[in-house]
């Protein structure tokens, strides 16, 4: 199943980039016992992604920061 509009096999390797972060370094690849536990653990590295994380393309800042989303 593709992960984009047009159904273009470079922007779906973009995408499962994009997911495959959270699950490896943010700890979504464990199983959860249940839909709340699923809940904050993808907010928390939702959070973690947008805040802390520095990102390559966007010359080593963080998404929020960028896109003026903190102080």
């Amino acid at each position: 199943m593709s992960m984009t509009e047009r159904n273009h096999c470079y922007e779906n390797a973009c995408a499962e980039r994009v997911n495959g972060i959270p699950k490896q370094q943010y700890g979504l690849r464990m199983t959860l016992k249940d839909i709340r536990q699923a809940r904050m653990a993808v907010d928390d590295a939702i959070r973690l992604y947008t805040t802390d994380r520095p990102h390559m393309n966007l010359d080593y800042r963080v998404p929020a920061d960028v896109h003026g989303e903190v102080a």
